[in-house]
């Protein structure tokens, strides 16, 4: 989105519109904006709103880099050794409502402000086509379910014995001035509804071809991802079975999967940010942090390596191995050499790929019927395109170690170690800094901000904090 997206801001109208919300837009307690209210008068309007919210999706603190780094270091993919400092606390689990990183709450739910917007307009009052109008208001739904979804899964408290979510916002600067946590329940079926409505309203006939918005068959996927956290194994079939049906996409092989990393827009890409080498997050971006000259903290853990079978592309030494830097005192084994490779800072980062799907339909089919054998067969998908051992049987235990192998440094191992109510193992003790918490532990949940605690008398902090 990045790589375009300068074209629309060009638009001195829409330049004035974000500028109104850029600072405050957090607060979705604040009067409505007369000026935003009466300046959005047609789809191309619309269009340039949306692409600001995606633009905002980049943003380092969400998944510009933090959202996914968290997701590794504190399970049992990766570690921080601390070269630059960064990443130190996140290793650890260790957090206070006023060292914890305010981005990680205020950039989705800025995010969250540009959807609402969008949500709000009166179609009556926009120029322009009303199908086109209609699939931009989908994405404005899929993606406030997205950021809500990915707030809940940090700071909710859904693993540490608590029922409170995060407050989920629906009105842009409504009446509200201190908005209270909706409970878990509640929270659930929000983003459901949104991501029913974003389906709803998203003609695949209207899909864009360049993987960087979401689409019809986008939303469907991060459905099936919604439901696979919360265990409705069902629905997470159901919505990753419409994308494999959809015909539109197909798992990299083996043979493309290194090149994959070093293009945009593969045929298993369903959403990605977009970044070039003019417009990225330079040093603040993913490529510093896992390997960079100057960070370079977030290294692999030999337990990871140790889990890919011998000839796994996915362990190759273009994708896992040591650092290239000649000038470590220390060598670093086993970094991430081929996901986010640009020197350039310029990787599009792969929100939803098809192989994620893939396992959400094998991993919902075993739920629902331990014996199908289709289950193991949508597994097995992935190990013959990966050079990997066939598995010749499916449990919870192979299904997370084959969602590591592939999805290894892309934000997710925490999340399937907390979804299916796992401890986080201490395979490295001296590296692990975080002592191996078992499921519970009060810092599953990251605590609220200290600012929002100061700004929102209605807000309750998670125990522990």
């Amino acid at each position: 989105m990045k790589k375009f997206i300068f074209i629309i801001f060009s638009i001195t109208l829409l330049a004035g519109i974000l500028a109104s919300c850029s600072k405050d837009s957090l607060e979705p307690t604040l009067a409505q904006s007369k000026a935003v209210e009466g300046s959005i008068n047609t789809v191309d309007d619309v269009k340039g709103i949306l692409f600001g919210a995606y633009d905002r999706m980049t943003n380092t603190t969400y998944y510009g880099r933090d959202y996914i780094i968290n997701g590794e270091v504190r399970g049992d993919n990766c570690f921080s050794n601390g070269n630059s400092g960064r990443f130190v606390r996140e290793a650890k689990m260790e957090f206070n409502e006023d060292n914890v990183t305010t981005g990680w709450w205020s950039a989705p739910y800025e995010v969250i402000a540009s959807a609402n917007i969008i949500i709000a307009l009166d179609d009556a009052s926009i120029q322009g086509d009303p199908a086109l109008l209609n699939h931009y208001k989908g994405q404005a739904y899929a993606i406030r379910a997205m950021a809500h979804f990915d707030l809940l899964r940090y700071f909710g408290q859904q693993h540490v014995g608590g029922t409170l979510g995060i407050p989920y916002i629906k009105v842009y600067k409504g009446d509200d001035f201190t908005p209270a946590r909706n409970t878990l329940e509640e929270c659930k079926t929000f983003i459901m509804e949104d991501i029913n409505q974003a389906i709803s309203l998203m003609n695949p006939a209207q899909d864009d071809n360049s993987k960087q918005i979401l689409t019809h068959w986008g939303a469907q996927a991060l459905k099936s991802r919604i439901a696979l956290y919360y265990g409705d194994w069902t629905v997470a079939r159901d919505a990753a079975l419409a994308v494999i049906n959809s015909g539109k996409y197909s798992i990299i092989p083996a043979s493309g999967f290194v090149s994959f990393w070093r293009s945009d827009g593969g045929v298993n890409s369903i959403f990605e940010l977009a970044y070039s080498g003019t417009d990225n997050n330079n040093i603040n971006g993913l490529q510093q942090i896992y390997r960079g000259s100057s960070y370079g903290d977030v290294e692999g853990l030999k337990d990871l390596y140790d889990a890919f079978d011998p000839g796994d592309v996915r362990a190759s030494p273009a994708m896992i191995g040591p650092d290239p830097d000649p000038d470590l005192v220390s060598p670093k084994p086993y970094v991430n050499l081929g996901k986010y490779p640009a020197n350039d800072y310029s990787d599009d980062i792969y929100l939803i790929r098809y192989e994620e799907v893939v396992l959400n339909y094998a991993e919902a089919l075993w739920r629902i019927n331990p014996s199908d054998p289709a289950a193991l067969t949508q597994l097995n998908l992935i190990t013959s395109n990966r050079n990997a051992v066939a598995h010749t049987s499916i449990n919870e235990d192979i299904i997370l170690l084959e969602r590591r192998r592939e999805l290894c440094f892309e934000g997710f191992r925490f999340h399937d170690l907390a979804r299916t109510k796992r401890n986080i193992p201490l395979v490295s003790p001296l590296q692990q800094t975080h002592g191996g918490p078992v499921y519970g532990s009060f810092n599953y949940a990251f605590p609220i901000p200290l600012a929002e605690m100061n700004a929102n008398s209605a807000m309750e902090q998670n125990p522990g904090y």
